[in-house]
C-alpha cells in the first residue's frame, strides 16, 4: 500500500471514526455524573498513558525544546476546548448532534493557519478548498439549526 494511502488512513479516516466515538463517548460521560474537571482529569491521564505505549511502540523518545512549547500549546487549546464542550453538554444541555458539526468546523481554522502561517497555500487547489469550506460552513449551520 502506498505511503499517501495509509496516511489517508491512518491519519484520517481512523481519527475520523475514533473522534466521532469521542463525541458521543463524551455526552455519555455528561449523562453518567462527571463534573468537567475530573473529566478532563481522567482524559488527561488516559491520554498519558496512550503517550507512554506509543512510544515503547514506537521506541521513540524524540523530544526538543520547541516540540515540547508548541505540544503544550496544542495540550491547552485542545483541553480548553473539550472542556467547552463538557460544559455545553453539562450545564447548558447541549446536543452532541449538533455540536460536533459546529466544532468540526476548526478544519477551517486549520486549514487557514496552514494556508497562511505554514505556507501550504502553493500546493492547493483553490476550487476545491472553498468548495469544500463552502460544504463545511453549510453543514455546520445546518446542524446547529436542526432542533425541533
Amino acid at each position: 500500500m502506498k505511503n499517501q494511502l495509509l496516511s489517508l488512513l491512518i491519519g484520517g479516516l481512523l481519527p475520523a471514526l475514533l473522534f466521532g466515538v469521542s463525541g458521543a463517548m463524551q455526552k455519555t460521560c455528561v449523562r453518567a455524573g462527571i463534573g468537567t474537571g475530573p473529566f478532563l482529569a481522567i482524559t488527561g491521564l488516559v491520554v498519558l498513558a496512550v503517550g507512554g505505549l506509543i512510544t515503547v511502540v514506537e521506541r521513540d523518545l524524540t523530544l526538543g525544546r520547541a516540540g515540547a512549547s508548541y505540544t503544550a500549546l496544542f495540550g491547552a487549546c485542545w483541553a480548553a476546548g473539550v472542556g467547552c464542550i463538557a460544559v455545553a453538554l453539562r450545564r447548558y444541555g447541549g446536543q452532541i448532534s449538533q455540536l460536533v458539526p459546529l466544532y468540526n468546523m476548526n478544519t477551517l481554522v486549520a486549514v487557514l493557519i496552514g494556508l497562511v502561517v505554514l505556507s501550504e497555500w502553493r500546493d492547493v487547489h483553490w476550487g476545491r478548498l472553498l468548495a469544500a469550506s463552502g460544504l463545511i460552513i453549510t453543514g455546520g449551520i445546518l446542524a446547529a439549526t436542526s432542533s425541533k
